[in-house]
Order: C-alpha cells, then sequence, then structure tokens
C-alpha cells in the first residue's frame, strides 16, 4: 500500500481513514479524497491528446507518471445539431475505448488503484462501468470481477469477459446487482464507480475540455442523465475549480434528467428536500439510470442547486422519440443518452428558447440491438433490457468456450456466473 497517498474523509461525518481501507464510512456515508485538484493551465501538457493533458491536476504529485492508466479517453469533439428547430451542442462522449464516458472515470481510478498496489477488484455495474472498469484493468495488468443484472445490454457483457474480467449475473432488480457485490465486498477491493472519489476526478476533465475547446466560452447550461450522478459531480467540480482558479465568473446551470421511472433526485429537487430518499426502481428503457437512490445523491441535488439548475424527467415514450431523431441526425446512442436530449422541450420552454445547451452523449448504441433498441418502425420493444434481440445474428448461444460463433452467436463462457 501507498502509505503517501491522500487520507479519506467521510463526506457526511468528517471521519477521516487510510486509502485503502474501506469503501464506505462506518456511518455509511461516501468517502471524499483529502485533496483536491486545483486547476492550472500553465500545467496543460498540450501536446498529451487525452484527458491525461490535465494529469499533473488530476493526480497528486507522489502518484508517479508510470501508474498513470490510459486507453486515450477524453477530449471528444462538440457537434452542433439543429434539435426541433433550435441549435444545440452535443459532446460525444461514447467516442472513447469503451465506448462510454465512463472511461474518464475508470482510468484514474485504475491509476489510483495501481499507486496503492491493488492487484484484484470487484464492481457492479447496470453495464458501462463494469465494462470500462474491466478494460482498464486489463490494461493495467488487475483482475476484475463484475457484477451485472441479468438483463443488463448483451453488449456490455461480451466487453466484460472479452476483457478478461470474471462476469456475474445477479437476476432480479439492479438494487439485486448492488447487493450481491456489497456482500462480496467484505472480501474484496470494492472498486465501485459510485463510491470511490478517485472515479470522480476523471469526470471532472469533461469540464475543463469544454473551457478549453470553447476557448473559455461555456454553454449556458449543460443537459445530462443522472443515475449515481458521476457525469453532473464531474462537471460541477470541474467547474468549480475554474471558478477558484479564476477563469471563469459563474459555471454553466447544470440540468439533470431522470426517467420519470425512476426519479428520486426530480422529487427532492420538486420537494425542496434537503437529502435524497430511495424511491422504487420502476421499468425504464434507460436502464443505465434506474437507481433508486444514488450514492452521491445529496451532493447531486445540491450542485444542481447551487448552479441555478433545475432537475426534469421524461417518459419512455419521449425517450424514444429522442433516440430515433438522434439516429436521423446520424447520431446511434443507447436510450440512456436520449434521455437529456428528450427533456429539451422543457427546458426551452421554462428558461427561452435563447440559451445555449450542451447535452453530453454518454454511451454509444452498438453495445445493444433488439428488444432494448428502436425497431425497424421506430418503436421500442417489450424486453425493457438494452441488450440483443433472439435473431439468428444476435441470440445468445449455449456453448462453453466465451467465443463468438460463425453467425455471431455468443456462447457463455465458464467465467460467467449467475446469482438467483
Amino acid at each position: 500500500m501507498n502509505d503517501n497517498l491522500p487520507p479519506l474523509r467521510c463526506a457526511d461525518c468528517d471521519a477521516v481513514t487510510p486509502s485503502e481501507q474501506a469503501w464506505r464510512c462506518a456511518c455509511g456515508g461516501p468517502f471524499e479524497l483529502a485533496w483536491s485538484p486545483a486547476f492550472d493551465p500553465t500545467q496543460i501538457a498540450r501536446d498529451r491528446w487525452s484527458q491525461w493533458r490535465y494529469g499533473a491536476m488530476l493526480m497528486p504529485p507522489n502518484v508517479p507518471q508510470a501508474a498513470w492508466t490510459t486507453l486515450g479517453e477524453g477530449m471528444t469533439p462538440t457537434v452542433e445539431l439543429d434539435w426541433s428547430g433550435q441549435r444545440l451542442m452535443v459532446k460525444l462522449e461514447f467516442l472513447m475505448a469503451t465506448a462510454s464516458y465512463k472511461d474518464r472515470g475508470s482510468a484514474t481510478l485504475v491509476t489510483w488503484l495501481r499507486a496503492l498496489n491493488v492487484t484484484a477488484v470487484i464492481e457492479d455495474s447496470s453495464g458501462n462501468a463494469g465494462a470500462s472498469l474491466a478494460a482498464y484493468c486489463a490494461a493495467a495488468g488487475l483482475s476484475a470481477t463484475i457484477f451485472v443484472p441479468s438483463h443488463a445490454a448483451a453488449g456490455k457483457k461480451v466487453q466484460i469477459e472479452r476483457f478478461g474480467a470474471t462476469l456475474r449475473e445477479v437476476d432480479g432488480p439492479r438494487q439485486a446487482t448492488t447487493d450481491a457485490c456489497h456482500a462480496a465486498a467484505e472480501n474484496s477491493f470494492y472498486a465501485s464507480h459510485a463510491w470511490h472519489p478517485a472515479f470522480l476526478l476523471g469526470q471532472m476533465a469533461a469540464a475543463w475540455e469544454l473551457w478549453e475547446q470553447g476557448n473559455g466560452l461555456l454553454p449556458d447550461a449543460i443537459v445530462m442523465p443522472l443515475g449515481q450522478g458521476g457525469m453532473l459531480l464531474g462537471y460541477y467540480r470541474g467547474f468549480r475549480a475554474l471558478q477558484e482558479a479564476g477563469l471563469i465568473n459563474a459555471m454553466p446551470r447544470l440540468v439533470a434528467v431522470q426517467s420519470a421511472a425512476c426519479a428520486p433526485v426530480v422529487a427532492a429537487w420538486r420537494n425542496g428536500a434537503a437529502t435524497v430518499a430511495a424511491v422504487d426502481e420502476g421499468e425504464s428503457i434507460a436502464a443505465g439510470i434506474r437507481i433508486r437512490q444514488p450514492v452521491r445523491g445529496t451532493e447531486s441535488l445540491r450542485a444542481i442547486r447551487e448552479s441555478e439548475g433545475m432537475a426534469l424527467t421524461v417518459s419512455d415514450e419521449a425517450i424514444g422519440a429522442a433516440h430515433q431523431q438522434l439516429a436521423r441526425q446520424g447520431l446511434f446512442v443507447e436510450a440512456t443518452s436520449a434521455v437529456p436530449m428528450a427533456a429539451v422541450p422543457q427546458i426551452r420552454a421554462t428558461w427561452g428558447r435563447d440559451l445555449r445547451l450542451l447535452v453530453p452523449l454518454s454511451g454509444s448504441g452498438l453495445k445493444g440491438r433488439g428488444s432494448g433498441e428502436l425497431g425497424e418502425q421506430g418503436s421500442w420493444g417489450a424486453g425493457g433490457a438494452e441488450e440483443l434481440g433472439r435473431s439468428e445474428r444476435g441470440r445468445w448461444g449455449s456453448g462453453g468456450d466465451g467465443e463468438l460463433g460463425e453467425r455471431g452467436q455468443r456462447r457463455r463462457g465458464v467465467g460467467a456466473q449467475r446469482i438467483l
């Protein structure tokens, strides 16, 4: 273990513990690093075309560059779209190694784990975070066990196994996967994208990129899906660092969008609550944000309010329509990525049509076709999960070698285990 790394401090009770000891405080609260990045534009390594151009600020100085782990994440382009007669910008965050914005956080989390000399980890995920962590663990030589819901997108499960991680599928709602992983965490290092604060370091880089790409000019508001809140908190903390450096006067308004079927942060925002309570985990095509009680929900709520933003819900019907509208403009994303686009009419109605909006598109639609993606006529299938259908070219095979068959079938390998 590396005793020189900053300790962890509980966000709820301020208790301090060594950086490698636990994944949450004894009081149940999430940890923060007892250190925070300070943005300094003179420290940007302009010859690096990844988020590690900010490496001197993303990591404490006693984390050696040899530990930095990268698959080229970050520096994603922005594209202007005509959205129902109004212009807005989208940031193509799915253009990363595992086709998800989660690669930003996985890069810094795995770097932190390497500095701690961790060699094996576990994680639970609806798919994207698990696939991303599996990839970065493979790149760094760490072993990983990833717990996912059995209904998770097939393409994401394929990624996890191909990267060499052990896949454990859990039947039931998303919370059942978390519970199974927490039980395993009693004897393993829990490298959670929701709980470990090092994951948020990489997410901060997206804010710095926008500042660089816009030559200091930022959008008026950023609209994003919210599950555990990692993306929103990354932007919030990144913009706050820019403010503290005197480089911006005010951060963009942060708009969180959740599925109407599972919207704990929206409920708290509407009710004027100070904390986020658990809600029922309803069915939604936006599987990536079906989180009944986000780990950092209270901080997310505070960030929305401090930025003078808002929290909104959208229906599956609206998500499906936005998904199709994006596809007709050449952008094929997963359902969760279409969630903020579905909320644009509500935002325009509240704040006016001239507001400069930016939407990060979080994940690619290529990870799962069939029952949870748009059908031939633009309708959503009945399956509800973003996964492969049962067509000849996309069904799960019954073999045992974990490889794709000649016709594109995936055989269940020995590394995949199901927990009932």
